[in-house]
């Protein structure tokens, strides 16, 4: 039998674009032997629509129900009434826009180059992110979102609603590697 996580079993990886939510939020699953989702592939329907709010709360509300599961994505709005009053640990990559913005560039060409279909039917327009006054360019989002990102999180850090939720804010690749080592000691020894 598995021990019992130090970190729980219901957690939600959170973090700036490119800052390894999913392969991390990926990992743990692996780790603890729980089913992964990433938001993305449950928010995103053909042509870059997003669903609408209805429809992915319901579907965000299905995936908190279960006993455990390990989530990607931010959809802070979204996932602090649905998923936050049954998650565990929040996992928070803070990773520096020096690391980011090289990932974010690195990341987005190789999927325009190769056509990576991302979640059933969109494809990456890499150059799209170049035009930093556009808020759907990722450049935009790591640069101009990171303010509010950060205040939601910071917020509630200290809000008595989420008093229950252990918070992990991890700063560097090292931080995150040093996590990942000791759960996997936690859980498997």
């Amino acid at each position: 039998m598995t021990p019992p996580s130090p970190v729980g079993s219901r957690i939600q990886v959170v973090g700036m674009t490119c800052s390894g939510k999913s392969t991390l939020a990926e990992r743990i699953g692996r780790i603890l032997g729980v089913p992964y989702t990433d938001l993305d592939a449950v928010y995103w329907l053909p042509e870059w629509k997003g669903r609408d709010d209805d429809d992915f709360h319901a579907r965000l509300r299905a995936l908190a129900g279960g006993d455990a599961w390990v989530i990607s994505g931010n959809y802070l709005r979204h996932t602090s009434v649905n998923v936050w009053p049954r998650v565990q640990t929040i996992v928070w990559l803070d990773l520096p826009l020096r690391v980011l913005l090289p990932r974010i560039l690195a990341r987005s060409f190789r999927r325009w180059r190769t056509k990576e279909l991302l979640w059933g039917t969109n494809r990456e327009n890499f150059w799209s992110h170049f035009r930093l006054w556009d808020s759907t360019s990722l450049i935009h989002y790591a640069v101009f979102g990171r303010r509010r990102q950060d205040e939601r999180i910071f917020a509630a850090m200290s809000d008595p609603a989420c008093a229950h939720i252990r918070f992990l804010r991890l700063r560097s690749r090292s931080e995150i590697e040093a996590f990942t080592q000791a759960l996997e000691r936690a859980v498997h020894g």
